[in-house]
């Protein structure tokens, strides 16, 4: 069992309710693996947590900007949306304390990345309880808003393939194409490596659990890594 003390500890968080913390990293599945008395799953704090999140992005950013609202509004999905809190997890090392069962824990695709969005807004949602509204402001501001001047610098809030696709025909006067290079797994589980093309040279490759996904990921690499695109 992971030793949530030095989690409180690298958040600088003092839980009064320890198993509190601790519930917000239970997945449904331990439980049936591990039932406990007094032991919760994560769901009804991750339905708290999302709507807490929500709300004290949303205040941030009406505060600190004047942009319309549809444009504060993408702003918002670029930082709540599963890959953005998945990343936060893995910085903030959640693999070590998830409590997953053997099945599920053996898995780190796509899966893995929203139990772990999952375990964030369970948190956020952990803490507003037992530490009230402040220190949930103050978890969200350090390690969620944290990543906002990088959303707007790489305009991460817009579609990755719409926007590869402006920069390259503003360069280039020709639109990017995607290719499957390599096609994995079975039928239910499958993986895709997509590259991404000017002409015939590779830009970048992507890789997900559909076509769509690993384009996306293409094109945002091919935007973030491309000396060619020069973002």
């Amino acid at each position: 069992m992971s030793d949530f003390s030095k989690l409180e500890e690298k958040l600088n968080l003092s839980f009064k309710n320890k198993n509190l913390l601790k519930q917000a990293f239970v997945h449904r599945s331990f439980l049936n693996e591990n039932p406990a008395p007094g032991l919760d799953h994560n769901e009804r704090l991750e339905f708290l947590g999302d709507a807490v999140l929500e709300l004290i992005v949303t205040e941030y950013l009406y505060n600190n900007y004047d942009n319309p609202e549809g444009e504060l509004t993408s702003w918002r999905a670029a930082l709540v949306n599963s890959k953005m809190l998945s990343s936060v997890a893995k910085e903030l090392s959640f693999n070590d304390y998830i409590l997953l069962s053997k099945g599920e824990s053996q898995d780190v695709g796509r899966a893995r990345q929203y139990i772990l969005a999952n375990a964030v807004e369970a948190l956020i949602g952990a803490i507003y309880i037992d530490l009230g509204t402040d220190e949930a402001d103050k978890f969200i501001k350090n390690h969620i808003l944290s990543h906002l001047p990088a959303v707007l610098e790489k305009k991460l809030y817009r579609d990755p393939k719409s926007y590869l696709q402006e920069l390259v025909q503003e360069k280039f006067g020709i639109t990017p194409t995607y290719e499957v290079l390599e096609e994995t797994g079975p039928d239910h589980a499958k993986t895709f490596i997509v590259g991404v093309y000017i002409e015939k040279e590779l830009l970048a490759k992507g890789k997900g659990s559909n076509k769509q996904e690993a384009q996306e990921e293409a094109a945002r690499n091919a935007i973030d890594t491309s000396p060619k695109i020069g973002v």
